[in-house]
This record gives structure tokens, sequence and C-alpha cells, in this order.
């Protein structure tokens, strides 16, 4: 069944819009575009193909203005500067006239021939807000440093949100875009954008499904800075749930500190009765502080009602 309720019609909304970043990919975008349309033309559902040339210094743009007239569903628009990945999906998803929007990558890693797929869970599932492709290999520049970290990372994620994350950061997934507005402004600019919508839709109790996909070797060069990435991907988590669950984060560490603290006083009364050393009064202090902001941060999320 297709999603498109309206009339058919060249006006009529389509059902899907996939946002598709493009910076510095004039090796393979064209064949990028070639295997998206291939795959949307043979589905039952209308869409429309937005690349986005995030301000590219190769011959991305040109290729790809060389090639709308060729794909009737491409949609071609240019940034003056670059903006990242996240301010290109941020600004393709506000412009998505499709009520299904995808976002991939362009560099042939993810198997965009399998869009249909993730597009016909969210048509048969409406308890589904978003679905996410989950990788299951890792391929890329620094593997043997982003493994581990990437874990870790996960790990953490899901004891803050409670839910098991098969893929944290997968570039390939399918959402409702109406679900996903409030959630828009959020997003950093960098590649931390997709793990910051999928934590959004976690905290929020908006159901997400994972199914598994195989990631290919990169083509061209890869963005990917390792150590201001990966700080920025730490960085983004625990931002996110901040945002959404502050207690989560703070109350832990309060807990801690007053534990920690009640404790070596007991230790100190036994040890010199009616001295209490300094080192003793910051670990209880520091508590009390922690464990209040805790509240108030909570507080604060209560308040805002409409996320």
């Amino acid at each position: 069944m297709s999603l498109n309720e309206e009339p058919g019609g060249p006006e009529s909304a389509p059902d899907v819009t996939i946002v598709l970043p493009c910076f510095n990919e004039q090796d393979h975008v064209v064949k990028e575009v070639e295997r998206v349309c291939a795959a949307m033309d043979a589905s039952h559902h209308s869409y429309e193909l937005l690349a986005v040339d995030d301000a590219s210094t190769d011959n991305t743009l040109a290729l790809l203005r060389e090639a709308e007239p060729l794909f009737p569903r491409l949609r071609v628009l240019a940034f003056g500067h670059n903006g990242g990945a996240g301010t290109v999906r941020r600004i393709g998803t506000r412009r998505a006239r499709g009520r299904i929007v995808v976002w991939t990558d362009a560099d042939m890693t993810y198997p965009n021939e399998r869009i249909p797929e993730l597009v016909d869970l969210l048509a048969a599932n409406p308890d589904i807000d978003q679905v996410v492709g989950a990788r299951t290999q890792e391929s890329g520049t620094h593997r043997l440093l982003r493994v581990p970290m990437k874990w870790l990372i996960r790990k953490l994620a899901e004891r803050l949100t409670n839910t098991r994350i098969p893929d944290l950061n997968s570039g390939l997934r399918a959402f409702r875009r109406e679900v996903s507005l409030p959630y828009l402004r959020l997003l950093p600019p960098g590649f931390s954008c997709v793990t910051t919508i999928t934590l959004a839709f976690l905290s929020n109790q908006h159901l997400v499904h994972y199914i598994p996909i195989d990631y290919a070797k990169r083509s061209g060069t890869s963005k990917f800075h390792f150590v201001r990435d990966a700080y920025r991907y730490l960085l983004q988590v625990l931002r996110m749930v901040m945002y959404f669950n502050p207690l989560k984060v703070l109350m832990p560490l309060a807990l801690w500190l007053l534990g920690i603290g009640a404790a070596k006083f007991v230790f100190d009364q036994v040890r010199a009765p009616l001295y209490i050393p300094n080192n003793t009064i910051m670990l209880l202090t520091s508590g009390l502080i922690v464990a209040t902001m805790a509240l108030l941060a909570d507080l604060i999320v209560r308040s805002r009602g409409g996320d």
C-alpha cells in the first residue's frame, strides 16, 4: 500500500524523500544516483531524490547538474559553503516533501538498493517510527581504534537509554518526517547527527526497528577524523541523554560522591572523632551540588513539555 494518500499527479507530494549528502564524490556520485533511482523506480512508492552538494571542491556539483535532466525524480541543491553532513540532513529533511525521509550516503558503502525495504517496513507497521540499517561489519579507516571506541560508546548509549542498539551511528535509515521535525534543531553539523536522531527517537519512546545490512568499502577519501569525530561522538551521546533524561547521567555520579563521602566520614570519625578532613567535606559537598544540578535539570526537561 502506498504511503501517499493524496490524489495522484505530478504535483502531488511523493511518498518518500531520499536525502543524499554529497561532498567531493565526483568519481561515484552518478553511480549512486543511478542505484537509488533504479531501486525506487522498481518499488511501488513515489519518491524524490534530494542530492545536496555541500560546497564540493571537485566536479560533484557539475555532474549532478548534468544528471538532473536524466533522472526526473532528482532534485539538486547546492550549498554556498560547507555545512557538514548534519546540516545537509537537517535542511534536506525540512525541505523534504515526502512523508517518509531516508538518509543515506553517496560513497557506495550502504546498500541503497535496499531503501524500498526500509520504506516498506514503515508502511506496513504504523507503530514503527524509524528503521535503521544495522551494519554487520565495520569497514573504514582506523578500524582497530574505531571498533572498540564505537562499542564502548554504543554500550554507554544503551545503558543510558535502557534500549538495545545494534548500530548507533548507521548512515542508512528511514523515518517518519512528521515525527522527526521537533528534533531537527538538535542535530549537530557533523557525523554524529545520525546518533542524535537515534537517541532522540529512543528517548521519547518512538519505536526504532533495526535490520542487518552489509557495509562496503568506501569509494574515495574518508572525511572521518578519528580523534576529533570520536570525541564529538561521545560528547553528543552524553549531550542527548542530558537533554532528555539528565538524571541518568548526573544522579549516579552524585550518589557515588555522596556514598564515598559518607563512608570516608565514618572512617574519619573512627580514626579521629570530631575531626572532618577537607577532602571529606569536598566529597559530600560535591555530591550534594551534582544531585541538586540533576534535580534542577530534570525539572527543566519536564517543564519543556513539547519535546
